[in-house]
């Protein structure tokens, strides 16, 4: 992989939530607003299809409805890296099929879920996805459920691949992290995945992020970012623990998605509420959620400065 590939993927992606009308049904009106809703807060893309989308509880059409509703609306404006893993290897390579014809920028996927596999056999999973498409391939390693952990040398056999350009690593250990990114080398992408160590994966080595939680608070996660790249340390350790604590208040919920929806709703960007069975947010929620909301805004606003220093840093 070349280092002018490497540089285009870098930064912040959004892992987008699911869009549903009232009924429970893809809608592709809501997926293009909710994309269009983070096209101008500074994240380099999008991850259609992941964990915080729900695409391993959709079936093949409703995973192609959201991605050709996303690419209709943000097409060229965000790099859109889409998730296809699926647990039949059939479906994963037709959504790799259809995510090319599409125009997505890059592919993702995760082991098979249910079964548990042989090193053989994911690494033959992976490559009838890598196989079937010429777009990048982007692995996708999250251990705890998948119950698969990516191994160094497995790593290094497809990283030697020109289309696999990156790992997106969800595990919970930053020596993990660091290990894939000096087996891949400089220019093989690994973005951290667990929202809480963004900083702590940026200093081992990741290029960016990809995560759920930055869909409530993209500006707040383009901050760290920005202060990361600035040598702003302490700063950013500061945000970062910011960032926790909002986060720690959003574990406290029955479903994760389902209060990140919520808060979306009281923006006025409608998602519908999550698939069963993930659960919705309950009534008795909806006070403490308006506050979280309130807070997070107040956090957006106080950072907000860090966008004007690194401008001040390029004109210097």
């Amino acid at each position: 992989m070349t280092t002018e590939l490497a540089a285009k993927f870098q930064g912040i992606y959004i892992a987008l939530y699911s869009a549903y009308d009232d009924n429970g049904e893809v809608s592709r009106e809501r997926a293009k607003k909710l994309a269009r809703h983070y096209a101008s807060t500074g994240v380099t893309g999008l991850y259609v299809g992941g964990s915080s989308g729900e695409g391993i509880l959709q079936n093949v059409e409703e995973r192609k409805a959201m991605l050709e509703a996303v690419l209709e609306e943000v097409k060229g404006e965000l790099k859109i890296i889409v998730h296809v893993g699926a647990n039949s290897t059939r479906d994963s390579v037709e959504l790799s099929r259809h995510a090319e014809q599409c125009g997505a920028d890059a592919i993702s996927a995760v082991p098979s879920i249910y079964y548990r596999l042989s090193e053989a056999a994911v690494e033959h999973h992976w490559q009838s996805m890598i196989d079937s498409s010429s777009l990048p391939f982007i692995i996708y390693n999250i251990p705890q459920t998948t119950g698969f952990n990516l191994t160094v040398p497995l790593l290094r056999k497809l990283a030697a691949q020109d289309k696999v350009i990156g790992v997106k690593m969800s595990g919970e250990s930053t020596f993990d992290l660091q290990q894939y990114k000096m087996a891949g080398g400089e220019d093989f992408l690994v973005f951290n995945g667990p929202d809480e160590q963004f900083l702590a994966g940026r200093i081992m080595g990741a290029d960016g992020g990809i995560g759920g939680t930055y869909g409530v608070m993209p500006e707040l996660f383009c901050a760290l970012d920005r202060l990361f790249k600035l040598g702003s340390i302490r700063e950013a350790q500061s945000l970062q623990n910011t960032i926790n604590d909002l986060i720690r208040r959003l574990l406290r919920y029955p479903s994760l998605y389902g209060a990140c929806k919520y808060i979306l709703q009281l923006r006025g960007i409608e998602t519908g509420e999550p698939r069963l069975p993930l659960l919705p947010v309950r009534s008795e929620d909806h006070v403490s959620l308006m506050e979280l909301n309130q807070d997070i805004i107040a956090a957006t606003a106080k950072h907000s400065h860090v966008t004007a220093l690194e401008g001040a840093q390029h004109h210097a």
